[in-house]
């Protein structure tokens, strides 16, 4: 039984397990999208969300203990450069996991893990959605009203 057991084995050793997230990891920090089962996206995920909170306040005892979890010198500069520039406002949930289906194979749930600020198509429809606002038209349309009352005025005299 697993009682009161948080962590996710996934059937390998303590070794194994750390190295395969810690490469997991730098390769979600390359490309900012990575294909994996759901279990290993699922692990992954609380893997590294903690290496990214760590990552917003950049001084040097933060970069050595992100090293000491991704061991790839790269992966530490472009998590603290890039990464954590575009998730600084963020509270949390800098990941997002969605269900691609099973894999042909051995029938496995399959799943993508990504960086949220760096999907572009949810982004460009929230940001949309935001200069629609009524706020904006009204300020416009006050605006405009008293320029052309001036005009008038001005005219009559």
């Amino acid at each position: 039984m697993r009682h009161g057991k948080k962590i996710n084995h996934l059937g390998r050793k303590a070794g194994h397990r750390n190295s395969m997230l810690a490469n997991m990891a730098c390769s979600l920090i390359e490309h900012k999208r990575i294909n994996t089962t759901v279990a290993k996206a699922k692990a992954l995920k609380q893997f590294i969300e903690p290496l990214v909170t760590k990552a917003k306040t950049d001084d040097t005892h933060n970069r050595r203990v992100v090293f000491s979890y991704l061991r790839h010198k790269d992966a530490v500069t472009e998590l603290f450069r890039e990464v954590a520039v575009k998730v600084g406002d963020r509270p949390g949930g800098y990941t997002r996991i969605i269900k691609l289906g099973n894999r042909l194979g051995d029938n496995a749930d399959m799943a993508m893990i990504e960086f949220v600020d760096f999907n572009e198509i949810y982004n460009v429809a929230k940001k949309e959605a935001k200069k629609s606002t009524r706020r904006g038209k009204k300020k416009a349309t006050e605006a405009d009203a008293p320029a052309v009352e001036v005009t008038n005025a001005e005219t009559n005299e």
